[in-house]
């Protein structure tokens, strides 16, 4: 079954080229130079995956992102004319799973798109998987966390990130580990965003890190799940 992808960028030879490209590996693409128009058409059908320039009329590739992931999980992969670290470093506490400047070799980015897209198939090619730990529920097929019955507005990196301490309970899990885990690529770079995003999952779980119910930060190490955990109908 082809794959969906939907590109957002106001460069519409880029536009053209990825699609001619993506298309030749069997890959069903749609391209929108408008924000807006992008953020309609998710609205009525769904994709895969993403790839969503930061430069763009109407609003910034931060802000649509910022829009996606306030309903989505989709996978996105950012590009940006720009070199700046910093850029990189929001786009992926804001929810992005990958990040690539420009100019890029489109092999590049198939290649980054196909490790996303296979990581995703390999979770949804599992059993239902749904763990319970005191008030917190979280839902690996629908990609959901709740706590006290109220839905958490995670971002897809605290998700992946809860997700995978919650699933190797009382086992420490390096940054390095995680990075690999929920990326696939070595981005020795972004170590301190694993940081800054479990402490914002921290925030949002209500979680004190000197007093920690659910995520332990283990000094040297890295971050361990505490809480004890039940898989959905234990």
């Amino acid at each position: 079954m082809k794959k969906h992808i939907l590109v957002i960028d106001d460069d519409e030879k880029l536009c053209q080229l990825l699609s001619d490209y993506l298309s030749r590996y069997d890959y069903k693409v749609v391209t929108k130079t408008k924000p807006t128009e992008g953020l309609r058409f998710i609205e009525n059908k769904p994709v895969d995956l993403i790839i969503l320039d930061v430069m763009l009329p109407e609003m910034d590739g931060f802000e649509v992102l910022k829009n996606l992931r306030k309903h989505q999980q989709i996978p996105v992969i950012m590009l940006t004319a720009r070199g700046d670290t910093m850029d990189k470093i929001v786009g992926l506490e804001l929810g992005a799973d990958d990040y690539l400047p420009k100019p890029f070799e489109p092999r590049e980015l198939l290649a980054r798109m196909q490790s996303i897209l296979r990581r995703s198939e390999q979770l949804s090619s599992t059993e239902p998987l749904h763990w319970i730990s005191d008030h917190l529920e979280v839902d690996g097929h629908k990609r959901t966390a709740n706590l006290n019955g109220q839905y958490l507005a995670l971002t897809t990196m605290e998700f992946e990130i809860l997700l995978l301490l919650i699933r190797n309970p009382s086992r420490v899990i390096s940054r390095d580990d995680i990075m690999e885990e929920i990326r696939g690529i070595d981005w020795d770079a972004f170590n301190r965003s694993i940081d800054v995003a479990v402490s914002r999952l921290r925030t949002k779980l209500s979680d004190d890190a000197k007093h920690p119910k659910y995520i332990k930060t283990v000094w040297g190490r890295g971050y361990q799940f505490i809480g004890t955990v039940k898989q959905h109908g234990e």
